[in-house]
């Protein structure tokens, strides 16, 4: 299959040089120049399946043309070695735990495929590749973890500093090894402005193999599509229609979703649901799309004033503002509104979904409020303990924290700083 550039479609690659750049060198993101739908008979049989079997018969269909299908099964079956469990809330509500990785957050599913798609495709390969990552918390994590100890693969990561939890920070910032953190004064949109000024510096290309871990990363982004189809296979048979909602940032999660959807995968309709910083419901109301500063809140990883899978949701629709509102509806909730949620869910249903979760929660509550028959599922993207401040400030109690996380609290942090300017991170770049 050949993958085109967002900004020109006659501009196409193979997945191996999509996997590599990351970024096109006109700035666009790669898109497969199709989706395959399923057959019926993969719905039919999907129940009876478990996750790495469905996630490798999706990804034959995605990928199958490009990785020889026995080296496929090996990425498939060694990434995803951990549930994504849907359990039930009320009689019209389930939450899709994507916490149950070794990072506790539902990049590992991603991360964890593309280091290992990574490793295939550079196999005797002689240059290092160099991993550019920016983060707002999770992916940060669920990379390093995912690339830590590959043999030819350095991760640089750049975060925000002050704005991610004490705990996500540990996670990727006290590894060593293979992993550089780099602490920027700035915000998420600074980190990912950096990033994505490398990948079209042609000096840097020249000197370095550059590629990026994000979910503009097509290697990162289509495996999150598997976990939906894992999410509808532990859902009982309905006639209601199929509701989801996802806690939008970057817009890659839900863009999977929307995949999902393309390939046959029966969801009615997708909640995007934000904090306040609404960017995508305010266009999905307005039709303008209007990109500004990020503001910090309690969920951070959904602090992004200008999403990078914007541009796949506009080619996925041919920029049609109609169809894009018919495919998502958008939801923004503020800070009191979103530790208030995190009180309430615990107290009417004994359960606790973190910041984000708890945003996808709201969403999806207020749109059955007004389509009763429907059944929703809404995303769980992180254990609750990651954020533990916020959350036990709004339960009012302390929160246990998992053994592995609590691990990674008490290592030594070690990082590096930088500025939000470009030169400075060039620098960096060319001293490696």
């Amino acid at each position: 299959m050949k993958y085109y550039s967002t900004n020109n479609k006659n501009r196409q690659v193979d997945l191996k040089e999509a996997v590599f750049k990351g970024l096109a060198l006109d700035r666009g993101l790669y898109m497969p120049e199709r989706f395959p739908v399923l057959e019926k008979d993969f719905f039919k049989r999907i129940r009876s399946m478990s996750f790495p079997e469905l996630s490798f018969e999706v990804a034959l269909a995605l990928f199958g043309d490009d990785i020889p299908h026995n080296e496929l099964r090996k990425i498939n079956d060694d990434a995803l070695n951990f549930e994504t469990p849907l359990v039930q809330i009320s009689d019209s509500t389930y939450c899709l735990e994507l916490f149950h990785g070794p990072t506790l957050a539902f990049k590992d599913v991603g991360a964890r495929y593309m280091a290992r798609m990574l490793a295939y495709f550079t196999q005797g390969y002689q240059k290092e590749i160099h991993v550019l990552v920016a983060t707002s918390g999770d992916t940060g994590s669920a990379v390093a973890n995912g690339f830590l100890g590959v043999e030819g693969i350095k991760v640089h990561i750049l975060y925000p500093k002050g704005l991610v939890s004490y705990l996500q920070e540990k996670q990727f910032t006290t590894l060593g090894q293979n992993i550089t953190a780099l602490e920027v004064d700035g915000s998420f949109d600074d980190c990912q402005r950096l990033v994505k000024e490398a990948f079209v510096d042609r000096e840097i290309n020249e000197k370095l193999t550059l590629t990026s871990a994000n979910s503009i990363n097509l290697a990162r982004l289509l495996p999150q599509s598997f976990y939906y189809f894992n999410a509808f296979r532990q859902l009982p048979v309905s006639d209601k229609n199929l509701v989801v909602s996802v806690p939008s940032g970057n817009f890659g999660n839900i863009t999977a979703g929307l995949v999902a959807k393309k390939m046959g995968l029966p969801i009615s309709q997708f909640l995007a649901a934000t904090n306040i910083n609404d960017v995508v419901p305010q266009y999905l109301e307005t039709g303008v799309y209007k990109p500004r500063p990020s503001v910090a809140t309690v969920a951070n990883a959904m602090d992004v004033g200008d999403p990078s899978n914007f541009a796949r949701i506009l080619d996925l629709y041919q920029h049609s503002h109609g169809d894009i509102k018919k495919a998502m509806i958008g939801y923004h909730y503020k800070d009191s509104e979103i530790k208030a949620c995190i009180k309430n869910v615990k107290a009417e249903f004994g359960y606790i979904p973190d910041p984000h979760g708890a945003t996808a929660f709201m969403a999806l509550t207020e749109f059955q409020k007004e389509n009763t028959n429907s059944i929703g599922i809404f995303l769980e993207t992180a254990h609750p303990a990651k954020f533990s401040d916020t959350v036990e400030e709004a339960l009012g109690e302390p929160l246990p924290i998992p053994e592995k996380l609590a691990e990674f609290g008490k290592r030594e942090k070690i990082s590096r700083t930088m500025s939000t300017s470009y030169g400075d991170f060039k620098n960096y770049l060319c001293g490696l």
